[in-house]
């Protein structure tokens, strides 16, 4: 019988997946500000956390609106979402001087923790995160079984067949 991810399962993707688009566009960004042809990305690990949880409740979003709203408008309803989030966890992590993030060289920034800048990637992020990662997610099931006896025994024969 085929099930569902659980939703710490789909989290965890959601959150290696939003720590590696981190990774990626920091280094792209180094690459644009510097010419860096090492490519140097970096993030923090609340990145984990604060992804993981962001595209969780984007999900939602989208398993309530999909029906009744275009993408656009979907995508727009995100993207004041991811403002709200990482304006809420930066300034809590700023609470213990542990934001990894700070916006005050930017024109459009509040606190230096959001910047309208970023309005754009933030948007088209979205994009990306609906169409092909929450909707590829949602699809991906756990096959079931459980390990048989005939696979014990494939393995068995496969760790001794190394030994060899």
């Amino acid at each position: 019988m085929m099930e569902a991810l659980t939703t710490f399962s789909r989290w965890y993707l959601y959150a290696i997946h939003g720590y590696f688009c981190e990774v990626m566009f920091t280094a792209g960004w180094e690459f644009v500000e510097s010419a860096n042809w090492k490519f140097p990305g970096f993030t923090s690990v609340w990145s984990l956390f604060i992804y993981g949880t962001s595209i969780l409740i984007v999900e939602k979003m989208y398993l309530h609106l999909r029906t009744k709203y275009n993408i656009l408008i979907r995508c727009l309803i995100y993207t004041l979402w991811i403002y709200v989030w990482e304006f809420m966890t930066g300034f809590i992590l700023q609470q213990f001087n542990a934001c990894p993030w700070d916006y005050s060289s930017f024109r459009g920034n509040f606190m230096g923790l959001i910047t309208l800048e970023y309005a754009m990637p933030w948007f088209l992020a979205s994009i990306v995160a609906e169409q092909m990662v929450i909707k590829n997610t949602l699809r991906l099931r756990f096959d079931g079984q459980r390990a048989t006896e005939s696979s014990q025994k494939g393995c068995k024969e496969y760790v001794t067949h190394k030994k060899l």
